[in-house]
């Protein structure tokens, strides 16, 4: 069957979850596509951190560490935990693992 006669073939129900699951998908990626956010994500693979550790291993302000975990955090892909005064953050959906994994695959494993 050709691709064009599937979408033809496609419910109206088919189609509208298509398309949530492309908004969706869009919203994770906009999310991701950030430097300062792959970065951070790319950290809190390797475990929980505190917001001060991000911002050596960043070398970045804590205002500008803080503002890019707020999105993450607004996007529900990393969750926050208080220990006194100190902020950890991990990891809160698989998604961003299973992409990460993706990513390093693609972008930063040594190909020979």
């Amino acid at each position: 069957m050709e691709p064009e006669q599937d979408v033809m073939d496609a419910s109206d129900g088919d189609i509208a979850q298509m398309r949530e699951s492309a908004g969706e998908a869009a919203r994770f990626l906009k999310a991701i596509g950030h430097e300062g956010r792959l970065m951070l994500l790319c950290h809190l693979v390797e475990g929980e951190k505190s917001v001060t550790e991000l911002e050596h291993l960043l070398g970045s302000r804590q205002a500008a560490v803080s503002q890019q975990l707020a999105r993450l955090r607004a996007e529900n892909l990393v969750a926050p935990r208080r220990d006194g005064k100190t902020i950890y953050y991990r990891l809160a959906d698989r998604k961003v693992q299973t992409m990460l994994d993706c990513v390093h695959g693609l972008f930063c494993k040594t190909h020979t």
